[in-house]
């Protein structure tokens, strides 16, 4: 068999590698990049006097210990996959925009050695000293996400190169870091990170206080991650409506598919459900003018669709990408409905709502957030389709051609099955220690 042959066989299995692998693995990243600041904080509130809030610190750290090293499992699997899947791409651009993952290697294991230190000197340093240590756990988690998320910005933007003759040649590591991509991705993946932890946190806490624990431990551990999540939801719903703005002057024919354009629109409506067939969204609900005012900032604005490019520099799968970007922006506004919901009642009364309702949607949001948070990463990498580097190079040209690649993800899913089964199983044995019912 070609080369040419055996890497259009593989396309499909490197493709489903990288997506299991991505899918797994950022669940682990948001939960590395927000569980060291609730823990801080609860320790904070723990030293200013409150036992439930130093309990809760002392747990969670276990379980960010644990999370901790699943997630350097993980993400170890990732970077060995982007050299054995994409060889083209690293071997092409390496020295361009490698820099970003030799410095997310350094802020990892700055995170790895004060996370040690953190766990072991409860009790052995003063209690301010000990907060005070767990503070570059903080910065390392968050630089190692900006770090990452920037070489994903440079897929999406690519610069800080010149192609002459077929060959890259100047690279400029840092103009590639920094392209125009990058300060609302980083952005917009950090918050993400903080609202998955806080609403995944809470969930915990709200459905034991359903099967009625409610003393102020459990109080305290479904409040202090949810104000952090609600609060910085109305910023990420901002953030993303920056960054649509920024995928629709940059591109366009991404923004086609998540509204399912097949042609370009004046006053394009914003389109709600809907099955992209035969090249129109059928079946959808349409909100007349939406988009071109909120892509363009003109109501009347013609709206770029999928046809402005020929069909093979298209992405196929439109239908996805639309519903994905409509699952996401509709979890985010109901998470925001869901911090409306605690702050109107703490404004009238003073304390979170006691309803059972409320506690189921604060159950639901966990899940929610992290389903938001995947659609969100459906839309950025099926949407830059059939592009590895955007209008650069092709995904089918970058993908390895040796034989025997599709072993790879049977190998992927039995890892990550039992990589599942393990962390549930350590984090439930965590959970099942008595918790200080008294406070």
């Amino acid at each position: 068999m070609s080369a040419l042959a055996s890497a259009a066989q593989n396309l499909g299995a490197a493709r489903a590698q990288m997506g299991l692998s991505l899918g797994w693995h950022i669940v682990f990243a948001c939960l590395g990049v927000g569980f060291p600041a609730l823990v801080l904080l609860a320790e904070w509130r723990g030293i200013r006097g409150d036992p439930a809030s130093m309990a809760l610190a002392r747990r969670w750290a276990k379980v960010a210990g644990v999370l901790f090293a699943v997630g350097a499992v993980s993400g170890t699997i990732l970077s060995f996959e982007m050299g054995i899947l994409w060889p083209v791409l690293m071997g092409r651009f390496g020295a361009v925009f490698g820099v970003p993952f030799a410095l997310e290697g350094f802020a990892f294991f700055i995170e790895a050695i004060f996370l040690g230190i953190y766990l072991y000197a409860w009790d052995r340093l003063a209690p301010r000293v000990h907060l005070l240590s767990g503070v570059p756990i903080l910065v390392a988690g968050v630089a190692s996400a900006f770090f990452v998320v920037t070489a994903n910005a440079w897929m999406n933007d690519p610069q800080g190169f010149t192609i002459v003759n077929g060959q890259v040649t100047n690279p400029r590591p840092l103009i590639a870091m920094f392209n125009h991509a990058t300060p609302v991705q980083t952005t917009h993946m950090i918050l993400a990170a903080f609202m998955v932890t806080g609403f995944a946190v809470a969930s915990v806490y709200a459905a034991a206080m359903l099967r009625g624990r409610r003393d102020r431990y459990h109080t305290v551990g479904l409040l202090l991650p949810l104000i952090v999540a609600t609060a910085i939801t109305p910023a990420q719903i901002v953030v993303g409506d920056i960054a649509a703005r920024e995928v629709a002057e940059n591109q366009p024919v991404k923004l086609a598919a998540m509204e399912g354009l097949g042609h370009a629109q004046a006053g394009a409506g914003e389109h709600v459900g809907g099955v992209y067939i035969n090249g129109e969204l059928r079946y959808a609900i349409v909100l007349p003018h939406v988009l071109a005012f909120l892509a363009k900032g003109d109501a009347n604005a013609t709206v770029a669709g999928l046809d402005q490019v020929p069909a093979n520099d298209r992405p196929q799968a439109v239908t996805l990408i639309h519903l994905a970007f409509n699952l996401m922006v509709g979890i985010g506004f109901l998470l925001l409905g869901l911090g409306l919901w605690l702050a109107a009642t703490w404004l009238r009364r003073r304390r979170a709502p006691a309803s059972r309702w409320f506690l189921r949607a604060v159950v639901v949001a966990g899940p929610a957030a992290a389903v938001a948070m995947e659609c969100g990463w459906i839309v950025t990498e099926v949407g830059r389709q059939p592009w590895i580097v955007y209008r650069v190079l092709r995904t089918a040209d970058a993908v390895n051609p040796a034989p025997g690649l599709s072993w790879g993800l049977v190998a992927l899913v039995i890892i990550y099955s039992i990589l599942t089964v393990v962390t549930i199983r350590v984090i439930r044995g965590l959970a099942q220690h008595r918790s200080p019912q008294a406070l």
